[in-house]
């Protein structure tokens, strides 16, 4: 295949289902380094046109409290306590910078991603 950027979904999916047969490439081949490149292309296509939003600081902290195993109530003492926490994870009040600089250290989230607006819940 000739490599050329992909400008289009029609070369999007051409370059997809050639990436799919050359994928086990062996590396430092000629089909190895068109995967690699490939790659490149396909990535930054996707990038352009199918960009994935971060996710709001309350649900960066729901996805990583279920990946590490940890519950609402593992959150007190960390960001304040129990009613404190409820308040936070429901939407009714916003992080602090001392939340932010904990959640950071114990939870390992970016605070460029917990500084982000979110939507409060309406009383």
């Amino acid at each position: 295949m000739e490599l050329k950027p992909i400008k289009s979904e029609k070369d999007y999916r051409n370059a997809l289902q050639r990436l799919d047969i050359i994928f086990d490439a062996p590396i430092n081949t000629k089909e190895g380094d068109e995967a690699e490149i490939l790659s490149l292309l396909i990535e930054n296509y996707e990038n352009e046109h199918y960009p994935i939003e971060a996710p709001d600081p309350i649900e960066a902290i729901k996805i990583r409290m279920e990946e590490l195993n940890m519950r609402q109530k593992d959150l007190v003492g960390i960001i304040g306590g129990k009613s404190r926490v409820s308040e936070i994870m429901n939407r009714k009040k916003r992080l602090t910078v001392d939340m932010i600089r904990e959640l950071e250290r114990i939870l390992n989230i970016s605070a460029s991603v917990l500084v982000n607006n979110y939507q409060l819940e309406q009383k």
